[in-house]
């Protein structure tokens, strides 16, 4: 078989330092900030001209945590149950080249004197450290369709779980990100076939664990501690 080998051209920087939590599709949180760090080689500012003119950007990336030793021809999308779909008709990161497709908002491009020109983006799917193979810009008349079929992702597109998180624990998060956790723990991190409602889940974000029980109908957020105070449980 004939084989190529692609090279990050950056890396972006989120929220999540491990899987468990991110978004299972971009811009189901819009309020999530990122920063993509380009590359040494990849820092010449020609490389972006004309980039302010497009508002959201393709990002091709790779599942570079994931453990795939051997092709599966089917996968068990989260919200399914526990059914299984062909891996070429999911968004499943278990796929043979590990490579994802994510849409992301372009707030703006930030000239740093040591990592040169940062792109700041909103709607991150991505796992802190992620490597960006290429950035392509997105073309509404070309890339947006919307009256196209969307299988079993449109009977959950707007799936949320209600979430009680008390005062003052949210007050130990910083301001700037509280509505973006609370988005993110409204998606219902538990894949629907390992839910456990009297389990105490943990979830990384930003410098901090997230620690929650859910049942069916709603999430309670029973701690939020400094990342690394504990050993972390989770699904």
């Amino acid at each position: 078989m004939e084989t190529i080998t692609i090279s990050p051209i950056a890396h972006i920087h989120t929220d999540f330092p491990e899987k468990f939590g991110i978004p299972r599709q971009s811009g189901l949180v819009p309020e999530l900030e990122a920063r993509i760090v380009f590359e040494p080689e990849y820092r010449n500012p020609e490389a972006l001209r004309g980039i302010r003119e497009y508002s959201y950007l393709w990002l091709i990336w790779g599942f570079s945590e994931n453990k795939y030793d051997r092709f599966h021809a089917t996968v068990k999308p989260p919200r399914l149950g526990g059914e299984k779909r062909g891996v070429f008709a999911t968004r499943s990161p278990f796929r043979p080249n590990g490579l994802g497709l994510s849409s992301v908002r372009l707030v703006e491009v930030e000239e740093d004197p040591n990592l040169g020109s940062v792109l700041i983006v909103t709607g991150a799917d991505l796992m802190d450290g992620t490597p960006i193979y290429d950035i392509k810009p997105y073309v509404p008349y070309a890339d947006a369709h919307p009256d196209a079929a969307g299988s079993f992702g449109e009977a959950h597109k707007t799936d949320r779980i209600r979430v009680i998180c008390p005062e003052e624990l949210l007050k130990r998060i910083p301001e700037s990100k509280r509505d973006a956790l609370i988005r993110v723990l409204e998606l219902d991190p538990r894949a629907s076939y390992e839910k456990q409602p009297d389990y105490v889940y943990g979830l990384a974000f930003d410098r901090f664990e997230i620690r929650f029980t859910a049942d069916s109908e709603t999430l309670t957020v029973t701690d939020i501690l400094p990342a690394g105070t504990a050993a972390r449980a989770k699904s």
